[in-house]
């Protein structure tokens, strides 16, 4: 297999050529296995070994710590590639990439040094640990707490519905360094957790659909971390840590959006050109053509927004409102999509031996992770409102 290259990307051909190999790497080897691994709900380890080769897991890590340095939008249509045939390979990735952000974005020097190459590399495989099983949207109400106990870290507490929780090393680890802290965010702090003793897998999470990924519940118990773990070396920048990456976060679920209703649209439109009813393909039928034309619109301002948000992160902008309606919008495109795209393959579309299914399953979770759609639409107010006061 040929491995991207690791300069940093910025020329638009070799960004060209990277999702080229993308697209030929989906179809030759995530098509012709993913319905035995969804089905199954096993986990892919011969495709985690593949994405190491082809560099994913440095994506968007700087070329000076190994990684390939990619822009969020590239890495955006990397997203949505991937997702047009297996959402659930993209979560192995998004939030490895998410827990790499934080410490390129805020860690020290020696922490930047230490961790991110072998996070490039793909030898330390990660995620990002801050919902708790009372605390969701609400991510200042984690009860998780670590003590600083001299020069350690003692954290004790549950975090659940974590990507990449079994088969991951290391976490982004969101705890409470000062609960009784006013207001609550200033008592909140972001470690680096690898796992060793005090860390342990509850147990793996049954769900509807983003399946063959684990996503788990995990128990601290005792959990010593040497406080040169805490990211940033000060105490109290959690949730600011957090919310930094949350925008990018949102582009990742946007991108994923994009994917399931372009790969709808696609097995709909194969579909429909190859099915016959009253003599002719059902895509000659205006019932079928209504659906069709609202699809490929649906699909194609997805893509749009989404790509506008990840080029308003790549200049440095805030982008939180950008990036709330890409999510918001691709999300509800997927549903949209897959739901018409299974409608319009009739009774086979209800049947596990056709892909339509799958996506129809994958696309909820797009409109719930990274903020629920109905948290989007208030923080999308809320900006549109302050960015346009009334005259």
């Amino acid at each position: 297999m040929t491995q991207m290259p690791r300069e940093n990307r910025v020329d638009a051909d070799e960004d060209g050529q990277i999702l080229d190999m993308i697209d030929r790497w989906v179809a030759r080897e995530l098509k012709p296995i993913v319905k035995e691994y969804d089905h199954e709900d096993r986990y892919p380890h011969g495709v985690v070994e593949q994405m190491k080769e082809l560099g994913l897991f440095g994506s968007t890590i700087a070329p000076q710590y190994g990684g390939l340095g990619l822009s969020s939008a590239t890495y955006a249509k990397i997203v949505m590639s991937i997702s047009s045939v297996w959402m659930s390979v993209t979560g192995i990735i998004n939030s490895h990439l998410m827990l790499a952000l934080a410490i390129q974005k805020f860690g020290t020097p020696e922490q930047k040094s230490k961790w991110l190459p072998k996070l490039a590399s793909g030898e330390i495989r990660g995620g990002l640990a801050l919902t708790e099983p009372d605390a969701g949207t609400d991510l200042q109400g984690i009860r998780m707490t670590a003590r600083c106990e001299g020069d350690h870290y003692v954290i004790n507490g549950t975090k659940m519905w974590i990507t990449n929780g079994a088969e991951g090393s290391c976490l982004a680890l969101l705890v409470k360094t000062n609960p009784g802290a006013q207001p609550r965010y200033n008592g909140m702090s972001l470690f680096i957790a690898p796992k060793q003793e005090g860390f342990s897998v509850g147990r793996k999470l049954p769900k509807l659909g983003y399946k063959a990924i684990d996503t788990a519940e995990l128990v601290f118990e005792n959990y010593r971390l040497p406080a040169d773990h805490l990211i940033g070396g000060v105490e109290g920048q959690g949730f600011f840590q957090v919310a930094g990456g949350l925008e990018l976060g949102r582009i990742n679920v946007a991108s994923r959006g994009v994917g399931i209703a372009e790969g709808a649209l696609k097995l709909a439109s194969d579909y429909a050109q190859v099915r016959r009813t009253f003599g002719k393909p059902i895509c000659e039928h205006q019932a079928i053509q209504l659906k069709l034309g609202e699809m490929a619109t649906r699909a194609r301002a997805a893509r749009l927004l989404t790509l506008d948000a990840a080029r308003a992160f790549d200049r440095g902008e805030r982008c939180d409102m950008e990036a709330g309606m890409a999510k918001y919008f691709a999300s509800e495109a997927a549903l949209e999509n897959s739901i018409e795209g299974m409608r319009i393959h009739g009774a086979y579309g209800y049947s596990k031996e056709f892909d339509i299914e799958r996506l129809y399953r994958d696309a909820p979770l797009t409109c719930i992770g990274e903020g629920t759609n109905e948290m989007q639409r208030i923080i999308i107010s809320k900006q549109f409102i302050k960015r346009n006061p009334a005259a």
